[in-house]
């Protein structure tokens, strides 16, 4: 997985934080299973909007819930060398308003589908 440049020790240090707690340690080695996976997809000539949802079910070898999806979209969009891109398909999976998607990409938000409600 490739992280930003210059976020490898605060990276590092997440994996530290989560390693103890199983829950939250398949958090982060779910979403890195996930970049590895997208990553080979991007080297292949995929973008991320092309290949994210496929990559994410393919890393979910364990049944993760929606806020283990939600923490490892969080933790990517921050670390992740695509995350960026990866923040932007998400949040308009989720938020359809074009305006508003484009608002949460500014403000570098990511949208928790933990805590979504159906009307």
């Amino acid at each position: 997985m490739q992280i930003k440049q210059g976020l490898e020790k605060e990276y590092a240090d997440y994996q530290a934080i989560n390693k103890d707690d199983p829950y939250s340690n398949r958090c982060v080695t779910y979403g890195e299973d996930w970049a590895n996976l997208m990553e080979a997809a991007i080297a292949s000539g995929s973008t991320v909007k092309e290949c994210a949802e496929a990559t994410s079910r393919a890393a979910d070898t364990d049944g993760i819930t929606g806020f283990m999806y939600g923490a490892a979209v969080s933790g990517l969009s921050k670390f992740w060398e695509h995350g960026d891109q990866l923040r932007a398909w998400h949040n308009r999976e989720y938020v359809k308003d074009e305006s508003k998607a484009a608002e949460m990409d500014k403000s570098g938000a990511t949208v928790n589908p933990a805590i979504l409600t159906i009307g």
